[in-house]
């Protein structure tokens, strides 16, 4: 059997990062299995579907890399088809026409919740003849779902799942204007695109049962299933907002490589031994469900931003510096010259060590190209006192002398000179790192002051020591 999954989200908000896991985990099995990976956009719902969520989808799923294999499905392209089905049912008599009110519904789901009982239908129009169909009420076609007996699911996660069909109340397929349902339509769409393996978080285990009825009603070979926890936040409450970001768009903002973040979400809830930080090649080679854990995954946005920060210090400077070198230019309102490239680029290899996320890149590398006077900020301030002052004066006397311009010659002045003054390094080297990058933290100084350029580092002293 040629394994195919599919990624089904719907279209109503942004790309959350539990559905982008849950792409990953379907997109990682297919790849494992040399299968197919499939996306379907389940926009049935066309009051709250948007285009803008359907872009964010395919943008998400673009900017990680797992994109689909074939082109995406449409749900909502399909409804001729699944009304078709939905009336073969009604014609075999394993469907019927149900014709209550708003009403009449409402009261029966709160006896339903005054008894206890889960089945919110009681089934009034289950068995009764057409001819006692009120005139005027467009009905809706209701599933003729088995009362006895229980449904079970092997799950390849969850185990052996079952629910007694007693438990379970006739659904509806077609609604009273004729358009499907959603469980109805994921069952048809599954079978029409060969899907052999459902993986999808928990939360979905009871439609599974459902379609499940639905799908031996219709005599299809039924799919795999695999329900995975959900992601809950750092104190265990499902995700929400207040845990922070939730959009796939929003951690691409913040600064996450898509490489680091795939490799922290197949991790939060399946696990290889003690690996923590591979490739995606080996993650598609070691991928398997046994080892999907049955609990919740909790998110750690530290430990997240450990895995960044490493992907980060892994990657090439020239891709950092194509990276970031727009949104530097933004934050600068300007462009950047030949040289303010050549000191990022020169830069980015200590700079990169110091960050966990791309945003801080970005902060951590303005000081290169501040216009003069550079902004102090307050610990700076603090640092850059009278004696500070007079100390960078009489460095600058032996700067002017400096030739070459390197690395290695400007910590050798600044280490005779500390020598000379009887002072302990750290003290000339900290009001210099202040008046040179305007903070108290920044790579190696004496690399500071060779990628600033002789005459930058004259001039930022200057504005200091005349301050």
């Amino acid at each position: 059997m040629s394994v195919v999954t599919r990624f089904a989200p719907s279209p109503t908000g942004f790309l959350h990062i539990g559905g982008v896991r849950t792409a990953l985990f379907n997109w990682l099995f297919a790849k494992h299995h040399d299968g197919k990976y499939l996306l379907r956009i389940e926009d049935t719902d066309q009051n709250r579907s948007t285009e803008d969520a359907i872009q964010a989808i395919v943008d998400g799923l673009q900017w990680l890399k797992l994109q689909p294999d074939e082109e995406a499905t449409f749900q909502s392209h399909n409804s001729e088809r699944h009304s078709e089905i939905a009336n073969e049912l009604l014609s075999a008599g394993l469907a019927y026409h149900c014709y209550c009110s708003p009403e009449e519904l409402r009261e029966m789901r709160e006896k339903a919740r005054s008894t206890g009982t889960t089945r919110l239908y009681d089934g009034k129009w289950r068995d009764r003849k057409l001819a006692d169909a009120p005139s005027g009420i467009n009905p809706v076609i209701r599933f003729k779902a088995p009362n006895e007996g229980e449904t079970i699911i092997e799950d390849l996660v969850q185990g052996t799942v079952n629910v007694s069909n007693q438990q379970l109340d006739d659904m509806i397929l077609l609604r009273a204007d004729g358009t499907p349902t959603y469980i109805l339509s994921a069952v048809i769409d599954d079978h029409d695109m060969g899907i052999t393996h459902i993986i999808r978080g928990d939360d979905h285990l009871t439609n599974a049962f459902r379609q499940t009825q639905l799908f031996d009603a219709l005599e299809w070979n039924k799919p795999n299933y695999a329900h995975i926890p959900l992601i809950h936040g750092p104190d265990g409450a499902k995700l929400s907002k207040r845990h922070g970001a939730l959009g796939i768009d929003q951690y691409k903002e913040m600064g996450y490589l898509p490489e680091a973040l795939l490799n922290y979400l197949v991790r939060l809830g399946w696990s290889h031994g003690n690996e923590e930080i591979f490739s995606i090649k080996q993650a598609i080679r070691w991928f398997d469900l046994k080892n999907v854990s049955k609990g919740s995954a909790r998110i750690n946005f530290d430990k997240l931003n450990s895995v960044n920060a490493h992907y980060i210090k892994e990657t090439d400077n020239e891709f950092l510096v194509a990276l970031i070198k727009d949104s530097v230019a933004e934050r600068l309102n300007s462009s950047l010259d030949d040289q303010m490239l050549g000191r990022l680029t020169k830069g980015m290899s200590s700079l990169k060590l110091r960050v966990k996320t791309i945003s801080e890149l970005i902060d951590y590398s303005l000081f290169y190209f501040f216009q003069r006077p550079i902004i102090i900020d307050k610990e700076s301030n603090l640092i850059l006192d009278s004696h500070a002052k007079i100390l960078l004066k009489d460095l600058s006397i032996k700067f002017k002398n400096v030739t070459p311009w390197t690395q290695d010659s400007i910590e050798c002045v600044i280490k005779d000179f500390a020598k000379q003054e009887n002072i302990k390094l750290g003290k000339i080297a900290q009001p210099l790192r202040a008046a040179l990058t305007g903070k108290t933290i920044s790579p190696g100084i004496f690399e500071v002051a060779a990628i600033l350029g002789k005459q930058e580092t004259m001039g930022r002293l200057k504005d200091i020591i005349n301050n």
